[in-house]
């Protein structure tokens, strides 16, 4: 059984020990629910007894950084939360990997959260570590790295993406762009899985939540029909509705692929990330677009073709609105970068980091007026900390200590 597995298990028992607890603790019991809810494991008697302390002189935010020092809010707490966003079917059994590493890394330097959508970053293992050199190809780096007896709140390594990849630096667009993201939403497909992806897993909506039929449906792509089955209606009050704004937005990622060999590599484990390069042309488009954006043109031929990786917001105007994009940001541009800012800088994203730690932290989905006031109140100062989601653990773990 590997650390992380043993730190998953124990924090099961832990949780369902915990919630025996009176609604109204002590500072000693609200110390222990603390530490074993943020880190998934229980506190030293030395800890405890120092966050005892904290929490009885109103410093419950020395408390939760305690709890926050311990491994176990890496490998399982951060990691519990992260994994269900590299993969389709949305598990946490799954092993560590680039996108996860990188969550950790930014959450344990107290960086900008919302550069997770679009700086040129990874993190790795420590170069000092002796473990497989990091691979656009395969998962033999973290899976190393996961398994070692080493503590990963040291042994993380920020690095550059491009440094890493064969991908430039305006190509990257942080976890949308590693291995493990390319891996399960550029894989096959027309690359609308990674839109939708990144928008259930880091704006809490999936396409259902977005629909709206009131856009204007110009730049929906040749493979979409305009009556399916024969009935026209079906595409104006339901296709229309998640294509007219996904298609436009999912066009950033025209010059992407996922690249394997599905004769030696059915499961797709030792592929690789491709970008077209400036210069470089598809055979089966002419142009740098992947030949995935314009696979089924006959479905409907009048269809928008796609000639290049230039977004547009449509969901600026209309009922999406609502998901509070920057003012300061034009709402198009080109590429994964431009696109990864303008999702990651909406107050949706940030409301949904909130969300994301509250049911790590609380066990459970904000479900009241008071979970809701506290949502706010988190994400204000989730903004004003510079988008420190420790800052959120912090506030979860505050409201949720006497549970």
């Amino acid at each position: 059984m590997s650390l992380t597995q043993r730190f998953l298990q124990r924090a099961l028992c832990l949780s369902l020990a915990l919630c025996c607890l009176q609604a109204v603790a002590g500072a000693r019991e609200q110390a222990l629910q603390i530490h074993s809810r943020v880190a998934g494991v229980p506190p030293t008697e030395a800890v405890l007894l120092e966050m005892t302390n904290h929490i009885d002189n109103n410093d419950v935010a020395a408390a939760v950084r305690l709890a926050m020092d311990n491994d176990g809010f890496y490998r399982a707490t951060l990691k519990a939360m992260a994994t269900p966003w590299t993969n389709r079917d949305l598990t946490p059994f799954a092993p560590l990997n680039d996108y996860t590493a990188t969550v950790m890394g930014l959450v344990r330097d107290e960086r900008d959260f919302r550069t997770l959508l679009y700086d040129d970053v990874l993190y790795t293992g420590a170069d000092n570590l002796g473990l497989p050199p990091y691979s656009s190809a395969n998962n033999e780096h973290y899976q190393a790295l996961e398994t070692a007896d080493v503590a990963l709140v040291d042994a993380l390594s920020a690095k550059t993406q491009s440094s890493l990849t064969a991908l430039p630096s305006e190509a990257t667009a942080g976890v949308i762009t590693s291995r493990a993201a390319a891996k399960a939403f550029f894989v096959a497909g027309t690359n609308r899985a990674m839109f939708r992806f990144t928008l259930l897993n880091h704006l809490c909506r999936d396409l259902e939540q977005v629909h709206d039929t009131t856009g204007i449906p110009d730049r929906i792509r040749q493979d979409v029909s305009r009556s399916p089955g024969g009935d026209s209606r079906v595409f104006l009050n339901n296709c229309i509705g998640c294509h007219t704004g996904m298609d436009p937005m999912a066009q950033a990622f025209a010059y992407y692929d996922y690249e394997y060999d599905p004769n030696t590599d059915p499961d797709a484990e030792f592929g690789a990330i491709h970008y077209n390069l400036e210069g470089e042309t598809d055979p089966a488009t002419g142009t740098r677009v992947e030949a995935k954006y314009h696979i089924n043109a006959g479905t409907f031929a009048p269809g928008y073709v796609t000639p290049n990786d230039e977004w547009d917001n449509y969901w600026r105007r209309g009922p999406n609105a609502i998901l509070a994009w920057d003012p300061t940001l034009a709402g198009e541009g080109t590429g994964a970068k431009s696109l990864g800012q303008e999702l990651a800088h909406s107050g949706a994203f940030a409301s949904c980091q909130v969300e994301k730690v509250f049911n790590q932290v609380c066990l459970r989905q904000p479900g009241n007026s008071a979970d809701r006031a506290l949502v706010t109140n988190a994400t204000a100062n989730f903004a004003a900390s510079g988008y420190n989601l420790k800052q959120v653990f912090i506030d979860t773990a505050d409201y949720c200590k006497g549970e």
